[in-house]
């Protein structure tokens, strides 16, 4: 199985958790990293390019950090131009039909807060219903979610673990 990683980090050199998840997917065989913001500084994304990308591989991960409860704006814009009627939905489109979908994020919050009773009043599962529901419209199929919870509490130890389990869903 061919896998792309879609990565949406606007800072990932400061970042811990995503910059952690990256290096050691990149020790891996059958796994594209692409980093978006890295690719596109100036967010001016080749949609040819982005759409034979996604062609080319079975599992698409979504990874970002959880901002605003949503993705980074760069991950957005790319949705809102790659993901077109006629190609990725519509009927002339179903260009990602039957390949998988991962959504993987870091959130700086503990798991505490996104409940109904904590800080964020909403659990991930229903901050991340705009994905489920676009997963659906391109008739690809939803894995579950890989989060990571408190991503600047995190110890090393935990950093580390997070970066195996992150590998071992990606690549199973």
């Amino acid at each position: 199985m061919s896998t792309l990683v879609i990565v949406t980090h606007p800072n990932l050199a400061e970042s811990r958790v995503n910059k952690r998840w990256v290096q050691e997917l990149k020790k891996q065989s059958g796994i594209t990293v692409h980093n978006l913001y890295e690719v596109y500084p100036d967010e001016k994304i080749n949609v040819a390019q982005e759409q034979e990308l996604v062609e080319q591989h079975d599992r698409i991960v979504l990874q970002f950090p959880f901002y605003w409860y949503s993705t980074p704006s760069l991950l957005k814009k790319w949705q809102d131009v790659v993901l077109t009627y006629g190609w990725a939905y519509g009927s002339e489109g179903g260009k990602l039909e039957g390949k998988e979908l991962l959504i993987a994020l870091s959130a700086a919050s503990v798991e505490e807060n996104y409940q109904h009773d904590g800080r964020n009043r909403y659990t991930i599962e229903e901050l991340l219903r705009p994905l489920e529901a676009t997963s659906h419209l391109l008739g690809a199929k939803l894995l579950p979610y890989f989060v990571q919870y408190g991503a600047g509490v995190l110890t090393d130890e935990e950093l580390e673990q997070s970066a195996q389990r992150y590998v071992q869903t990606v690549t199973s």
